[in-house]
Order: structure tokens, then C-alpha cells, then sequence
């Protein structure tokens, strides 16, 4: 922005200020000497004076001008105080204007007070840094306004508190928040399971090392270490406990009942049984509610993404929207991002090395991609990742939750499939979505039937009495017509049989044109004809021309011979 600034613009907590730039660097922006200048209180205080300033007089107000900065929006109250402190700012493009340039920290208040009032501001570094040595001295700047020591620290405070509040309780993305904080919760636990349950099965194992050939699931065997104990105290007892455990799998049981009794285990003691034992209690505990947690990540993918969730699965679903951030951001990406979402490092690795890029990211754990063939993994892929776009755009910008375009979206990449090895064509997205919307209207009606069945049924009876009412009006209204006049009756007959006008016009028509296209058909026949005949005849003629050619260089072929013949003799 050309020009020096005349005037600086703080948006502090306490209220807006407006100072005076008396003095400014406009070469030597960048130099250590300036910044060192801005550094210093008394050097600071020559370049810049407090022109005016307008306190907040609440708590809320404060909050409303903050929130207006952040979404660059001019607020009244600066309005006003632009107007009186800068000459002429409530007309627009007023000349009074011409040397004033505002120096502002946000771009986008910039261009409302720019658009609003015509006053010239600037957002450039010199203009930043300005606003820096400000902030850092506003409150000695303040002072004379009657602010002590502590309060702008306080209203800092205050309002951040309400600003950071009021960002969070109306957060878009609040159920997309307990999505990914459940998946990324659910992926963890799986880790630490897999650990502990090792753990778990080295531990135990030295005192029952049979068990685990007999009870390979990580969950069980931690649950039969809790029941069983010590070993040499298993006994009958426990067989219908141990039975429950195993999926009411009685021979198991058994299995696990003799080899306990010829365990070739170490004997242990009291204390490390204890130990074990809680151990393990933690390790079944923490499956148990990693399938709760499951349950809860299936009913919030059901409320937020149901047609995501319909065609890749819950888990699937709930990783893209982790790593995208949240649903809106994964809806805004396109099919090709999605495709390759996960796999960002092999994708900067291929472009890095100019190798082969990767053909998916998340999404190769969904079973579509497994069933695919090896050549066509690819093709599905891409495939797969386009649906998963149309989906997750529907569940983000659709009103109602439904799941039905997310089932119709899955059967078309079933379809597809089916197209790799029949080669049966799928059906269209047209038609998919039509499907879909049809299904969704069925159930809606369903749904009003439930309603005016509530209200009050309508028997067989009264359907067919109110037929009979129909047909009993009709025959009395025909009646109150009475018969049609012979002569109109006539002339009914007539206009019927006779063509009107219009059609004798359009009939000639026809016949007209059907006329010219004859002649015009005979005439290109004719031209066509004409057009061959003088082909053959330049074709002929040429013909005649190449032959008598022939003859007369075999004539001078044969009189050269026999020159040749001659000279040779003699």
C-alpha cells in the first residue's frame, strides 16, 4: 500500500483504540536498529499517540465485537468511533479522505471498513509491526484512560475464557469430534489388548503352559486364568463355569480339565497367583469395554454418517472421517483424495522418486477391494472411492439421517464387481438415486398410513358403499341430461367424419414434400450417373494413352537393339 500511515487501529479486550502515527521507518522497515526502537518505551512513545479511546461496558459486549474481528465484520460501535475521530469516515469516498491510511491487524476487518467507510487501510509488515510495539505498551498507552495495572491482563482473560466457550458449545463438528476420539480410543485399545493378553498368556504360562494350545483367544484365556488359579485345584466343579467360557463347548472343557491334572507347569505361589490374577481381571475388563465401545462408535456412525457407514462398515467410515478432521472436511474432498486418504506417505515417496503412485489408502481394508481381482483392485478402488464421496456429501448436507442411498451406493459397487468377472453392465447413479429416493418415500408413506391408521381404520364395508354411491350419481346425472338432439347428433357425426381444414392443409403438405424429396433423390441419381460416365471415359482414354506409350517405347527399345547388334558385328 503506498502512502504513510496516519492512523493505527488496536482491538484490545478493554475496547477499540485509535492512535496517531507521528514518526515511521518506511526503508529501513526490516532493520534492527527499527526493532530495537519499538523495543524501547521511550523511543516508541515519539511514534505514536493515543488519538481516542472506546471501552466495552460489559462482559458480552466485549464477546460480540471479538466474534465480529474474527469473521471480519465492522461493528457500530467502531464505526462510530471512526467517524468521530477520523474526518468525514461516515461518508464514503469523501476527499477529506485522500491522506488518511488506517493501519489494521486482520484482513478481513480491513475490507469491511474499507467497503463500509471508504477509509484506505493497510495490512502490510510496517503497518504489523506498529500494532506490535502498541500491543506491547497499550497499557501505559491506557493508563490515562483510567485503566490500572491488571486490568487489561484480566480482561484478557475474561474474554478469551467466553470467546474459546462460545466457540466450542456451537462447534459444527461436536459429534464428529466423539466419532474420532472413539475410533482413535478403539484402535489403541487393540494395541494394548494385543500386549497385555501377551503378556498375560508368558505370565500364566509358566504355571499352566497346556492352556494355551487348547485356548488360542486372547479374551477366553485371560477369563479361564481368573477362574482356574492354581491348577492343582481345578477340579469338576469349575467344568460348567469353564464350559461357559468356552462357547458351551463341553469338550473343550474336558480337554482343558485333563491336561491341567498332567500339567508339566512350575508350582507357584500364593502372592504371584494374586498378581495373575488381577492381571488378568484388568485384561477382561478392557475387552469387555472395547465391545462396548464398539456398540457406542455404531450408533454415533448410525446418527452421523449412516450411508458411509452402510457402504464401508462403521470402523472404515470412522477412520476417514479421523483423518480427514471431521465430516465436513472429508465431503469437501474429492473422489481422488479420498481414494489415496491414508496412504500420504507412499504418495510423496512415488512423487519424490518418479515410481508408481499408491492406488489406495484407508480403503484397502474394506472388503470390496479383498474380493477384487489382482488387475482390477485399481478400477474398484476408484470405483469405490467415488461412492464413498457421493455418501459422505449426503450425510453431511442431508437434514434427515437415512441409510438408504448408502445401501443403493453399496449394491452398485456390488454390481461392479459382478461386471469385472460377467461382464453384466451395472445400473446408472440416476437410477440408484431414484431407487433410493423411492425407498425413502415408501417408508415416509408407510410411516403416514401408521399415522391415519391411529386416527381411525376404513373397513371393506365402506370402500365398497361409497363405489356404489359413485356409480348411483352418475346414472342420475345421465339421466338429468337426457337424450342429444337428433341434429346435433348429426352434426357430431359429421365433424367427426369430416377432416377439418388444418388436416387437409397438413395431409397436402406432406404429399408436397414428399414430392420434392423424390425429385431431389432422382436428381442426385442423375448426377451421380453423369459423374461415373465421365470417369469411365478420362479412365478409358487413359488407358489408351498409357498403351500407345507402351507400344512406342518398346518400338524405340528394339531399333536400340539392334544398333547395338550392328555396332557389335562390325
Amino acid at each position: 500500500m503506498s502512502g504513510s500511515l496516519t492512523h493505527i487501529l488496536l482491538e484490545g479486550a478493554s475496547g477499540y483504540a485509535i492512535f496517531n502515527v507521528k514518526l515511521q521507518e518506511e526503508i529501513a522497515a526490516r532493520s534492527k536498529q527499527l526493532q530495537d526502537s519499538i523495543n524501547d518505551w521511550n523511543t516508541f512513545n515519539r511514534m505514536v499517540e493515543l488519538a481516542s479511546f472506546f471501552p466495552f461496558t460489559s462482559a458480552a459486549q466485549a464477546l460480540e465485537n471479538a466474534n465480529d474481528v474474527s469473521e471480519g465484520v465492522l461493528n457500530p460501535h467502531l464505526k462510530s468511533l471512526l467517524a468521530m475521530v477520523i474526518p468525514s469516515s461516515g461518508s464514503k469516498g469523501n476527499k477529506s479522505q485522500a491522506g488518511v491510511l488506517l493501519g489494521v491487524s486482520e484482513r478481513g476487518l480491513a475490507g469491511a471498513i474499507q467497503g463500509e467507510t471508504g477509509i484506505l487501510c493497510d495490512t502490510s509488515e510496517r503497518a504489523l509491526e506498529l500494532i506490535r510495539g502498541v500491543r506491547l505498551y497499550q497499557d501505559k498507552f491506557l493508563a490515562k484512560e483510567g485503566l490500572e495495572k491488571g486490568d487489561i491482563t484480566q480482561a484478557q482473560l475474561g474474554l478469551g475464557h467466553s470467546y474459546s466457550r462460545g466457540k466450542v458449545k456451537f462447534n459444527v463438528n461436536r459429534s464428529d469430534n466423539m466419532i474420532i476420539q472413539a475410533i482413535s480410543l478403539s484402535d489403541q485399545l487393540d494395541k494394548d489388548l494385543n500386549t497385555f493378553s501377551m503378556r498375560c498368556r508368558e505370565w500364566y504360562g509358566w504355571h499352566f503352559p497346556e492352556l494355551y494350545k487348547l485356548v488360542p483367544d486372547a479374551h477366553q484365556y485371560a477369563q479361564l486364568a481368573v477362574l482356574i488359579g492354581d491348577r492343582t485345584q481345578l477340579n469338576e466343579d469349575k467344568l460348567a463355569d469353564m464350559q461357559e467360557i468356552l462357547d458351551d463347548d463341553e469338550t473343550r472343557a474336558r480337554n482343558v480339565l485333563d491336561a491341567a491334572r498332567a500339567s508339566m507347569g512350575s508350582d507357584i505361589n500364593e502372592i504371584d497367583l494374586l498378581n495373575i490374577s488381577n492381571f488378568a481381571e484388568r485384561v477382561v475388563k478392557l475387552a469387555e469395554y472395547r465391545k462396548s465401545l464398539r456398540r457406542y462408535l455404531v450408533e454415533k456412525m448410525s446418527i452421523v454418517a449412516p450411508n458411509l457407514s452402510a457402504l464401508l462398515g462403521e470402523t472404515i467410515a470412522a477412520r476417514l472421517i479421523s483423518h480427514a478432521g471431521s465430516l465436513t472436511n472429508l465431503a469437501k474432498y474429492p473422489a481422488s483424495t479420498v481414494q489415496i486418504l491414508g496412504a500420504e506417505k507412499a504418495l510423496f515417496r512415488a512423487l519424490k522418486t518418479k515410481g508408481n503412485t499408491p492406488k489406495y489408502g484407508l480403503i484397502y481394508h474394506s472388503s470390496f477391494i479383498s474380493r477384487a481381482g489382482s488387475k482390477y483392485k485399481g478400477r474398484i478402488s476408484r470405483f469405490l472411492a467415488n461412492k464413498c464421496s457421493i455418501a459422505c456429501r449426503i450425510d453431511c448436507f442431508s437434514d434427515v439421517p437415512t441409510n438408504k442411498f448408502g445401501e443403493a451406493l453399496r449394491a452398485q459397487v456390488e454390481e461392479r464387481l459382478a461386471f469385472f468377472e460377467t461382464g453384466v453392465a451395472p445400473s446408472k447413479n440416476a437410477d440408484a438415486m431414484q431407487k433410493a429416493l423411492k425407498a425413502i418415500a415408501a417408508d415416509l408413506g408407510d410411516d403416514e398410513d401408521d399415522d391415519d391408521d391411529d386416527e381411525g381404520d376404513v373397513s371393506a364395508a365402506d370402500i365398497e358403499a361409497a363405489a356404489k354411491q359413485v356409480e348411483k350419481d352418475q346414472v342420475s346425472a345421465a339421466k338429468a341430461r337426457g337424450p342429444m338432439d337428433p341434429e346435433l347428433a348429426q352434426l357430431a357425426s359429421s365433424a367427426a367424419a369430416t377432416p377439418s381444414k388444418k388436416e387437409k392443409k397438413d395431409k397436402k403438405d406432406k404429399k408436397e414434400k414428399r414430392k420434392r424429396d423424390e425429385d431431389e433423390d432422382e436428381d442426385e441419381g442423375r448426377r451421380k450417373k453423369e459423374k461415373k460416365e465421365k470417369k469411365d471415359k478420362s479412365d478409358k482414354s487413359e488407358s489408351k494413352k498409357e498403351k500407345k506409350d507402351k507400344s512406342d517405347k518398346k518400338d524405340k527399345k528394339e531399333k536400340k537393339d539392334k544398333k547395338d547388334k550392328k555396332k557389335s558385328k562390325d
